[in-house]
């Protein structure tokens, strides 16, 4: 019986994800795209009104109105492709994983009907280019501040055939003194506040944080909640943030790639 089992393992067709297809991959995640040539006055004014978080929002660009959408407060709930009119869109290339807070914002001229903000970075990146980039094992402790769980039932598929994030040199510990990176998810809640200060501390230098999820990002739906101190960036440093309610293994690899580029690059 195990011998069938195992016939019937092998027989079966490689199911691993390509590189080239995992990164910038965001299927499944519902993050929103802007069509900006579709974009009008009312229908930005109206996905301002729609939005629960406050990830759309007005302000002004030498002198010119602008919609903005931060991915960093966006929880995917698609109340603005309901409201859009096509407008709005959901993303399939996502390019803002693993970037610096101010990067998760992006603009639009309203007027213009023109996106006014830098593209994201890349993530055309070659099999040989990520393992030249991480030279040697990197490990992560993932810290859990307070989050629904949702981030950590993605977290786990990282370590599933499919994704396979130990191919790219990548390993989970279980000690922050054996961690080269944290990977920190949900609203930090007060009781949690000194864990994490002490889990930070207790990786040794050089260190990376970055903070997973919408709610690791800017508290998400938690935000001004009286149980919480706030984003992860409110108690550590943070050197990159992955958006998302919650992000897909794609976006999480695409971040952790990232993450370590721009380390890597300084």
């Amino acid at each position: 019986m195990i011998g069938d089992i195992i016939g019937r393992s092998l027989r079966q067709p490689d199911r691993l994800i390509p590189v080239e297809v995992l990164l910038g991959n965001c299927d499944g995640s519902r993050m929103p795209d802007v069509i900006a040539d579709r974009l009008t006055p009312a229908i930005a004014h109206r996905l301002v009104e729609v939005c629960p978080t406050a990830a759309l929002g007005m302000t002004e660009h030498e002198g010119r109105a602008c919609l903005t959408l931060s991915y960093g407060h966006c929880i995917g709930c698609g109340k603005c492709l309901e409201s859009g009119e096509g407008a709005v869109v959901t993303a399939k290339d996502f390019r803002w994983c693993g970037v610096t807070k101010e990067q998760t914002v992006r603009r639009w001229d309203i007027d213009g009907r023109v996106e006014i903000t830098a593209a994201g970075p890349s993530a055309e990146i070659a099999r040989g280019q990520i393992h030249a980039l991480l030279q040697r094992a990197l490990n992560i402790r993932q810290l859990d501040a307070g989050s629904c769980n949702g981030c950590e039932a993605e977290i786990t598929a990282l370590t599933n055939p499919y994704y396979d994030l130990e191919r790219f040199g990548i390993h989970f510990v279980a000690s922050p003194k054996h961690a080269d990176m944290l990977l920190v998810t949900g609203p930090v809640t007060r009781n949690m506040a000194e864990a994490v200060k002490a889990t930070y501390e207790a990786v040794p230098a050089p260190k990376l944080v970055v903070a997973v999820g919408a709610c690791g990002c800017s508290s998400g739906i938690f935000a001004g909640s009286h149980a919480i101190v706030g984003a992860v960036d409110a108690v550590i440093p943070v050197d990159g943030y992955i958006p998302g309610c919650p992000p897909t293994p794609s976006m999480l690899v695409s971040g952790i790639l990232e993450v370590l580029r721009r380390q890597l690059a300084r």
